[in-house]
């Protein structure tokens, strides 16, 4: 075998710690909301340049609540923004796992798919090519010959 990026063994202990995990993180997620894509596009979206502009404006806003209409509930914006700053270090977090458990994943794949046209392409070679005709056709899915293209006429 030419490549292999990763071995990994996942004993069933590990599994079902790893399973334990992920559910205690959705039940702590629970109250957590969920976002259309077209609801997320309709947001106005606090970003790195304006999230300065808001904490500012928060600490005025604090100074100044005599003037504030009763509608207007800083506390609630204050918690939005605690709650802000609470999530961002453990969604890093999230995202670094993630990351990692993605990239480990597309280098099994990558050693299993080398390993397979490696070994497609002994078995050809070998001669020993019964059975490999669904390996063809499953294969021609992956690389679909190109349609020849005329040129088009000129008009």
């Amino acid at each position: 075998m030419t490549q292999n990026l990763i071995s990994l063994d996942l004993p069933a202990k590990t599994l079902e710690a790893f399973d334990q995990a992920i559910a205690m993180l959705e039940e702590v997620v629970a109250p957590f909301i969920t976002l259309s894509v077209d609801e997320v596009r309709g947001l106005v979206k606090m970003g790195g340049k304006s999230e300065q502009f808001c904490r500012q404006t928060l600490v005025v806003l604090d100074q100044n609540q005599d003037t504030l209409p009763p509608s207007f509930k800083l506390s609630e914006v204050q918690g939005d923004l605690a709650a802000f700053d609470a999530i961002r270090p453990r969604l890093l977090r999230l995202q670094e796992v993630l990351a990692k458990m993605q990239d480990t994943q597309t280098a099994l794949g990558s050693d299993v798919l080398m390993a397979a046209l490696e070994g497609y392409a002994l078995m050809k070679m070998f001669g020993k090519s019964e059975g490999l005709e669904a390996l063809r056709q499953a294969m021609a899915v992956r690389r679909p010959l190109k349609a020849a293209t005329k040129p088009a006429a000129v008009v």
